[in-house]
């Protein structure tokens, strides 16, 4: 069977027999987009992480994951192949994504591009509306979704600027960052968590633009993942998610759906391109 990748290829490559200013693009797209990258994947062991990893490997990417589920995160190591190793590591610890770096670096000879996915729902720890969120539930909301995140794009923009050959991240939002939904997605640690996450990019892409380092930031809508069980097994918010995600019939999003913007960020396609924010949530920010 066809990977969506491939399959990707032969309809670019059968466009540009049809018209020759597509040439030098199907050229390229025939070619393995991340062919001599070596990228990190935080939080690579399942949902759009593991799926992005797949697609990586795919187009010619070395890879290092990360995970703090040891089962997880063995499964999809033996599912990636040799062209991917793994670090056991909870992203919010400090020094977990400088440890997957130098693994990158000592297993792959390089490191091109960041990947940060890790983060999660903080339901269960007390997020919620505000007259119910608990101190508790707020902190480690905002240290699962944001403060990992600031830890690894430090550790790569470190490590980027040692290098002095430029580099690119790309850093996991949510469309719950600034087009609530308060009927059913009422977490209001998690939306700051995903909205401080845009700040933060636009602020870290302008600073280091400079050094030609690009920064930018998917927004998904809801897609099926580990995280978004409760979700994806609720009746109505499924039939809600009918009108709040028109597209392809009005459905859940699959891990999957984020691979095509993830593979153009960690490309060259993308260099000339930081500081911004694609949502890919089939309508839901425009319903």
């Amino acid at each position: 069977m066809k990977t969506n990748y491939e399959s990707f290829c032969q309809v670019i490559a059968s466009l540009a027999s049809c018209c020759g200013r597509f040439a030098t693009f199907a050229s390229l797209s025939m070619t393995k987009f991340l062919e001599n990258k070596c990228i990190v994947i935080i939080g690579g062991t399942t949902g759009i992480g593991l799926s992005a990893a797949k697609a990586f490997v795919a187009a010619g990417a070395k890879i290092v994951i990360t995970g703090k589920n040891e089962k997880n995160l063995d499964q999809a190591t033996k599912t990636l192949g040799s062209n991917a190793v793994s670090v056991h590591a909870d992203a919010t610890h400090e020094g977990s994504a400088d440890e997957a770096i130098e693994k990158c670096i000592e297993n792959f000879g390089g490191f091109n591009g960041l990947y940060h996915v890790a983060g999660g729902s903080g339901r269960k720890m007390g997020d919620g509306a505000l007259h119910e969120l608990t101190l508790k539930g707020w902190k480690e909301t905002l240290d699962l979704n944001l403060t990992s995140l600031m830890l690894s794009n430090q550790a790569a923009i470190k490590k980027f600027l040692e290098q002095n050959k430029g580099g690119t991240i790309l850093n996991m939002g949510s469309v719950l960052g600034y087009s609530p939904a308060p009927q059913y997605f009422s977490t209001h640690a998690y939306a700051a968590a995903k909205s401080a996450i845009i700040g933060f990019s636009k602020s870290v892409a302008s600073s280091y633009a400079k050094n030609n380092v690009r920064v930018n930031v998917i927004a998904p809508g809801l897609v099926e993942t580990p995280m978004a069980q409760r979700a994806a097994n609720d009746e109505a918010i499924l039939s809600f998610i009918k009108s709040k995600q028109p597209l392809d019939g009005g459905r859940i999003g699959q891990a999957s759906d984020m691979d095509g913007i993830a593979l153009y960020f960690m490309s060259d396609l993308s260099k000339f391109t930081t500081g911004q924010v694609v949502s890919v949530d089939g309508g839901w920010s425009i319903s």
